[in-house]
């Protein structure tokens, strides 16, 4: 998908939060503020999903496929000791 740059005025102390953030997750100061705007859009789509579960969703969707750890249900796995 393209990315348009358009110039946008935030206030500054949500410029200031998304840089915390940015750094910590690491991603661009953009990117947080995207990454905020998707999962807020998300959220108000899907009210019954908490917020978390929807974050958790948007973050597994940006990782590589190929890096993916396929989801077993608990009842199947070979590895627990029950």
């Amino acid at each position: 998908m393209a990315c348009a740059l358009r110039p946008v005025r935030i206030d500054e102390f949500l410029y200031e939060d998304a840089k915390r953030h940015a750094k910590a997750e690491s991603r661009t100061i953009a990117g947080q503020i995207e990454f905020w705007a998707k999962l807020g859009k998300a959220a108000l789509d899907n009210p019954d999903l908490p917020v978390d579960f929807v974050r958790d969703l948007l973050i597994s969707r940006a990782d590589p496929r190929d890096q993916a750890i396929p989801f077993v249900p608990e009842g199947r796995r070979s590895d627990s000791n029950d």
